[in-house]
């Protein structure tokens, strides 16, 4: 297997947490780190770490995913919020599916399958952005009445849990990424956002944020 780049070491940033959050759901967290990359097709490295994942990934050890601590960390969360696990699946369970029903996972390009290495191999939570389309730091906070989002016609319900720069909502936690902020073809920086739950410990935080960016880098 091809070994992946190591990125300058560099410590996650913590975003902020609105208090009412942090009061409700403690332990509740995003984390970011910012690497010089953006999509495109991915190199042959990250197409062979891929298909060595899919090679380790199969059916035993996608039944058995969302018992470990981590995945499991994300069901209990999800019930917390009012998403049925079973229907909306947490992102490592989403991704085992994927791996089940495709056969293999398929590279989708350099930001997809970067954060498909990361969740597979830590569990996390990660997604992604087009650095340079966020002000200022990410952070976690409810939906502000009638406040919209990018891409959708219709308001936020109120209360529901958003990711927000300083500015507007630019995704809704575990659902959908705003339209004008998701990594494209122009766009030269990549911000990754680890999701720490209860029971999601800071070193698996650490871990998703380095592999994400590892592959980012191939």
């Amino acid at each position: 297997m091809a070994e992946l780049p190591q990125p300058q070491e560099a410590a996650p940033e913590p975003g902020w947490i609105a208090p009412e959050l942090a009061d409700e759901f403690p332990g509740l967290g995003i984390f970011t780190t910012t690497v010089d990359a953006a999509d495109g097709r991915s190199p042959e490295p990250l197409r062979e770490r891929l298909r060595d994942l899919s090679d380790r990934v199969a059916g035993q050890e996608a039944i058995l995913q969302r018992q470990r601590p981590i995945p499991w960390a994300y069901r209990v969360f999800f019930r917390h919020i009012g998403l049925d696990p079973d229907t909306t699946r947490t992102p490592p369970e989403e991704l085992m599916l994927a791996r089940i029903q495709g056969g293999r996972l398929r590279s989708s390009g350099r930001v997809a399958d970067a954060l498909a290495i990361a969740v597979a191999e830590s569990g996390v939570a990660v997604l992604a952005f087009d650095a340079d389309r966020l002000a200022g730091r990410l952070g976690l906070r409810t939906a502000a009445d009638g406040e919209r989002f990018a891409g959708r016609t219709t308001p936020l319900a109120p209360g529901t849990i958003v990711i927000a720069d300083e500015e507007r909502p630019v995704a809704i936690l575990f659902r959908a990424v705003a339209e004008g902020v998701e990594v494209g073809r122009g766009s030269s920086r990549t911000t990754l956002a680890a999701i720490r739950v209860k029971g999601v410990p800071d070193v698996a935080i650490e871990e998703a944020l380095w592999l994400a960016a590892s592959a980012m880098l191939a």
